[in-house]
């Protein structure tokens, strides 16, 4: 039994809410024919507009500020790359080792200690101040559906007591109805009132709070940087002073194929195999003027010391053995550059260069533009974003409306979901340029 009644209890709260959404479509139906005269509260709506547009500049900014803080993020990680490689190619008995390491670390503690204190101060922050609005946007709404039951309590009264026949119960019943809509919707209405504009008045001490923390992190941030940098760029140029006076010869190691001759870098081979690699020699002692060798030296620019760099003899193919397009790469390839100079020009002029072939395919989406990889994770924060993982390609399209391209994001859709679905629509998204690098 007591189940039924719990049922019965249900069921009449179920028809009870489809009938009062019966009686609001009613309502607003006649509103808009103009058969029924509506409730207006100009200030209130004045109110509704302030507080849409501080939930949308207020979403915007906390979308900007996840864009900054995504960007610091791979900053960081750029950073660390560069010290690593620095680490790795400082040899063990040049002077400055362990400072250089221990810059290194710092500057990684730096970034790290700068992103946590952007997610502390500000990011939390904004979060906190976003928290509010969908409470208050539900009870917005709320309160107009009550005024919706006001005004249908009031018409439905006004009409009783001017029917032909006046039935006394019904119009006793109407007013107590009446009644206690106008106090349902005046509680929530008085409340409203006086929430709203104070929200709208404490933008200006959020916005004020928010970019001032957000400055004086960066400035302390870049004054420790700069302190670091300043420590890096000591210990450098006490490593330049001990070994600026060594001469560091460069050879070439001749080709099978081809005799040495003069002092000019081999060109790539016209079968596109490998070219020869280079060896690099330090000598710690000038070699005697006296000694006659095939390569001449290299020019010294005015920031040189005066032991220049030394290029033993190189391989060049023999005349007339160059395919047509390699002479302008063989004269360009002179003893003033570095061989891979000398080939990167002769790949370009024979054409070789990467990514100079291969016509657009059938199967990609209309409009494709170029690839790009995803080489950190990112997470979406909006409907309309793409997930990413690191190493996802992603087919580059243009936005249908070049005006919604905000700066740094990129309209696409995921290789494997395009070959899976061939559907822009259900694919397609934005995300940030500088998650990814272009592959294509």
């Amino acid at each position: 039994m007591a189940e039924m009644g719990s049922k019965g209890v249900t069921a009449g709260k179920i028809a009870s809410n489809v009938q009062k959404k019966l009686t609001r479509a009613q309502e607003k139906v006649l509103q808009k024919l103009g058969k029924a005269d509506e409730t207006k509260d100009e200030q209130f709506e004045q109110c509704v507009q302030n507080f849409n547009k501080q939930l949308t500049e207020g979403t915007r900014l906390q979308k900007d500020l996840r864009t900054y803080l995504a960007s610091v993020k791979a900053m960081h990680e750029a950073s660390k790359k560069l010290n690593e490689c620095l680490q790795e190619v400082y040899e063990p008995d040049w002077p400055g080792r362990d400072e250089a390491n221990k810059i290194a670390e710092n500057n990684d503690l730096l970034w790290m200690d700068y992103h946590q204190k952007l997610v502390d101060q500000a990011l939390l922050t904004m979060d906190t101040y976003l928290g509010q609005f969908p409470d208050i946007k539900s009870r917005i709404a709320k309160r107009g559906r009550k005024l919706v039951d006001y005004d249908s309590a009031r018409h439905h009264y006004e009409s009783l007591q001017t029917a032909k026949k006046k039935d006394e119960v019904k119009i006793a019943k109407a007013e107590e109805e009446l009644i206690k809509a106008q106090k349902v919707f005046e509680e929530m209405n008085v409340d409203l009132q006086e929430e709203l504009p104070s929200l709208w008045n404490s933008r200006v001490g959020f916005y004020v709070n928010t970019f001032q923390s957000i400055a004086g992190l960066e400035e302390n941030f870049h004054k420790e940087m700069s302190k670091l940098n300043q420590n890096l760029n000591d210990v450098l140029v006490s490593l330049e002073k001990q070994h600026g006076s060594n001469t560091f010869a460069v050879k070439a190691q001749p080709s099978d194929n081809a005799p040495a001759k003069g002092n000019k870098s081999p060109s790539p081979p016209p079968d596109g195999s490998p070219a020869a690699t280079p060896e690099i020699r330090v000598n710690h002692e000038p070699e005697p003027a006296s000694g006659a060798t095939p390569g001449a030296s290299i020019p010294k620019s005015p920031s040189q010391p005066a032991e220049a760099l030394e290029v033993a003899g190189g391989t060049q193919p023999a005349p007339g053995a160059q395919e047509p397009g390699e002479t302008a790469a063989s004269e360009a390839a002179s003893s003033s550059l570095p061989a891979v100079v000398v080939e990167t020009f002769s790949a370009t002029v024979n054409g070789t260069v990467e990514g100079s072939s291969g016509a657009g395919r059938l199967d990609l989406p209309p409009g494709f533009m170029f690839k790009v990889q995803a080489q950190h994770d990112y997470t979406a924060t909006d409907t309309d974003e793409l997930q990413l993982k690191a190493g996802d390609v992603v087919l580059v399209i243009p936005f249908q409306n070049p005006e919604e391209q905000d700066e740094g994001w990129l309209m696409g859709v995921k290789e494997s979901d395009w070959n899976q679905h061939k559907e822009l629509e259900k694919c397609r998204g934005v995300f940030p340029e500088n998650f990814t690098e272009r592959v294509q």
